[in-house]
């Protein structure tokens, strides 16, 4: 009998996560989108360019010196991260696209190798050590570093981050840490490609399926995904953004009823 109530409880929390009503579909051709900040404006790559989008006017940027863009954070829209992997260099720029300031982690005194850069807030940078194979906090007011994880074994395949968490994917499980150094998810989970957070909330794309995080395990979102060819997405506040190089497939959470 208990071994019966457990199964039903088990199947029942399986059955748990939110549930994604598809409002909108918008036609866009870009390399990469990137995702809407908190103005309603629209990011996306297209080769070489950063473009910032809303109802009234095009912002752009791009340097050519840099190389490839590989990373664009829009987490702070004043204060815009975006990272070259190619050249070591993170560059910060306004709501304007107008460069704030440019770092070389080639030229700092504790040289470094760094494969992943995100906003971590208060002049904070999340920045994944290569050398190391370790996650750091980066000020770039003071010019000091804070190992925030002890080295990783794994490959790194993706990261995300807000100003208080960064979530590391690897190709066995999703570690979590805070601004402090702690850990507070070491989640088995196999064969995640990608891995985007918002205000607390994990989601982790796998196969052409979409998998939000519920406390310890990964459950998998009520969506159909099957006729969408996940390449970009972003979660932000009740919206859920997937991106298949042809359009931006807009869907809005369905909140259970009290």
């Amino acid at each position: 009998m208990k071994c019966t109530v457990f199964i039903i409880l088990l199947c029942l929390q399986t059955a748990i996560g939110q549930t994604y009503i598809k409002t909108t579909q918008s036609p866009l051709s870009v390399s990469q989108f990137i995702g809407y900040d908190s103005y309603d404006s629209l990011y996306t790559l297209t080769d070489l360019v950063l473009s910032k989008e809303n109802a009234s006017v095009v912002y752009k940027f791009t340097d050519f010196q840099l190389g490839n863009i590989t990373s664009v954070d829009i987490i702070n829209p004043f204060n815009v991260v975006v990272f070259y992997a190619d050249t070591n260099t993170a560059i910060l720029l306004d709501n304007k696209l107008s460069l704030i300031e440019q770092i070389n982690f080639n030229l700092l005194e504790d040289v470094a190798n760094i494969s992943r850069v995100s906003n971590a807030g208060g002049n904070k940078l999340w920045l994944f050590n290569a050398d190391s194979q370790q996650l750091e906090l980066y000020n770039y007011r003071s010019n000091t570093k804070n190992s925030i994880s002890l080295p990783i074994a794994e490959i790194l395949t993706d990261q995300t981050s807000d100003f208080n968490y960064n979530y590391i994917l690897t190709p066995t499980s999703i570690k979590g840490y805070t601004v402090f150094g702690g850990i507070i998810k070491n989640v088995p989970f196999q064969g995640g490609e990608k891995i985007i957070t918002h205000k607390g909330r994990v989601l982790v794309v796998k196969d052409n399926m979409i998998y939000e995080m519920i406390e310890d395990s990964l459950k998998l979102l009520s969506i159909k995904t099957t006729q969408i060819s996940i390449q970009d997405l972003q979660v932000f506040e009740d919206f859920l953004y997937i991106y298949d190089r042809k359009n931006v497939h807009s869907f809005v959470v369905q909140k259970p009823n009290k």
